[in-house]
């Protein structure tokens, strides 16, 4: 009874340490690490590369269905932190990244128009610009 009841106990704890230093990993699916600055730019380096992508492209899906997902955990991870929140880098990156994911949810992955490439382009810039100020 008593290696029994020390057994369950100590299959409890290994499972304990194990979820415990898997839920502790700083990578996500989605690639992000939790380095606002490296995955900011993880992210725009992306989109560009979808950009760039033929439309045919049978890479083209799935670097779309990584980018959602980068862009659901980008938002999720740094939209609580009041300290990033606050940055413009992060409000003019949510603002295109709002932009981008509401025309993927209505349109799929038909290609972008190229008004919204441009404007994408543009606040881009904007926060490869703040990035490198610090704000």
């Amino acid at each position: 009874m008593f290696f029994k009841n020390f057994l369950s106990r100590i299959v409890a704890l290994v499972l304990v340490v194990v979820i415990g230093l898997m839920g502790c990993s700083g990578t996500s699916v989605s690639g992000l690490t939790g380095d606002y600055s490296q995955d900011t730019m993880e992210v725009i380096t992306n989109v560009r590369t979808s950009f760039e992508l033929p439309d045919d492209s049978p890479d083209k899906k799935e670097l779309i269905d990584l980018i959602r997902e980068q862009v659901s955990d980008y938002a999720s991870r740094y939209r609580r932190n009041t300290k990033i929140a606050g940055l413009s880098s992060f409000t003019t990156m949510q603002t295109a990244l709002n932009a981008l994911a509401g025309y993927y949810s209505s349109y799929g992955v038909r290609p972008l128009p190229e008004e919204l490439q441009k404007r994408l382009e543009v606040q881009f810039k904007r926060v490869e610009l703040s990035l490198s100020r610090g704000i």
